[in-house]
Order: C-alpha cells, then structure tokens, then sequence
C-alpha cells in the first residue's frame, strides 16, 4: 500500500491538512500538527502515524516536551525519521524557543522575577542537568551581561563566590540575579539552593554587589527565594 492510499484510507475528519483547513489550526492536536509539517510517513506508517511515535516514544508517555529532549542523533535513531526529516524537527523546535523568547522580551523588567523566569523558560526549562546563569545588572537594573556558572548539580561546594563575582566585577555590576532549573519541573528550591543563596548574597554585601534574587525555572514554573524569603529563613 502506498502512502498516499494509507492517508486516503483514513477517516476524513482524523486527515490533518483537511482538518486543518476545515476547522483552524487551533483545532488540531499536537500530533495532527507536527503531521503537517512532516508532510510525509513512510511505507507503512502514515505522517500522522509518524508523528505520534515521535511524541509519545513510549507509547502514552511523552508529548511536546518530547520534542525540546531529542538531540538530531537520536531523531536519526527513530524509524522513518531521516536527515531531512530530523532537521526539520530541531529547527522546528529552535523556532518554537525563539518565538517564546521573542515574546517575553517586550517589557521585560529585571524588578518582576515572573518576567525574568518568562524570558529564560524555553531557554532553561529543557535541560537534563542543573544549569545556573548569572545576570548582571547595572545601576538602572539593566542587563548588561549574562553567563553560564554552572552546569550539573548545583551546590555550594560547585559555585564559587569567588568566581561568579569576579565575572559580576569585570562587567561592573551593581547588582545581580541568579537563575538556575531543576530538571524534575518541580521548582521548589532545595536545602543547598537556599544555602547557596544565603552565601552569595553575604558574600555580595561586603563587595558591594547585591543579589536581587535567585530563581529557579520548573517546567513552565518557577520560584523565587526572594519572593518567597526563603534565603532569609
């Protein structure tokens, strides 16, 4: 059977592009979408088929969160997936990030933590490991620098004090923020996130260089200590 008899062979209302076409693109699923966009199954598989492999691997698990966890080694790894295929995948989701981040950045205030955790979610909220980012900020609570300090767990014994404010002193921050995600999604800051904190924001005082806040990106959520005054506990 070819491809185009496999979709013909489908219920006219489950047709992406038809659907699409008939009743919005908001009407359909995540698996009717990316269908459209791959255009095309395999032998024996249509795209709609196709695109449910690739958002649900392992069967009911998965979805769009999926998509942002699968490198273009292991797109190339699935069956029907080829070069083309996984490029337009990953350039699919580099697109997608870009938009969310596009769309953040208007009236982005370094005082609102939730703006700052809007800005950096599809940037952060992805990572297999702990990342931690430090902004630095000038005295209109500007940006004007940012960098990774870390990547892996992070701890005290990880992130250095030193280090990080050498970084905030060459950029001449007067301020600073620090921003870190937990893999799990759940945002709620742990033991060694609130000492750490406790210990930059010492360390800070008596350089002069004050920590603002530390955030931490969940999936889609965040926390702030400051908010919350979790490091003043």
């Amino acid at each position: 059977m070819s491809q185009t008899e496999k979709i013909k062979d489908m219920i006219e209302e489950e047709r992406p592009y038809e659907k699409c076409e008939r009743l919005g693109v908001n009407s359909l699923t995540d698996s009717e979408l990316l269908a459209v966009l791959l255009r095309s199954g395999t032998k024996n598989m249509n795209c709609l088929e196709l695109a449910r492999q690739i958002l649900y691997p392992s069967g009911k698990r998965g979805g769009l969160v999926t998509l942002h966890q699968q490198s273009l080694p292991q797109l190339l790894k699935i069956r029907g997936i080829g070069r083309v295929k996984a490029l337009q995948i990953v350039s699919i989701v580099e697109l997608s990030r870009r938009l969310a981040k596009a769309s953040a950045i208007k009236g982005l205030d370094f005082s609102s933590p939730a703006k700052i955790a809007e800005y950096y979610m599809e940037d952060m909220r992805h990572f297999r490991q702990e990342h931690m980012k430090l902004l630095m900020l000038n005295t209109k609570s500007r940006l004007i620098g940012e960098t990774d300090i870390s990547k892996g767990t992070v701890n005290a014994s990880i992130v250095s004090p030193r280090d990080l404010f050498i970084e905030a002193l060459q950029k001449n921050a007067v301020s600073i923020i620090l921003l870190h995600n937990h893999p799990s999604g759940d945002p709620t800051p742990s033991k060694e996130d609130v000492l750490l904190t406790r210990r930059i924001r010492a360390a800070g005082s008596l350089i002069g260089i004050e920590l603002l806040d530390h955030i931490i990106i969940g999936n889609n959520c965040y926390t702030s200590l400051s908010e919350e005054e979790m490091d003043d506990k």
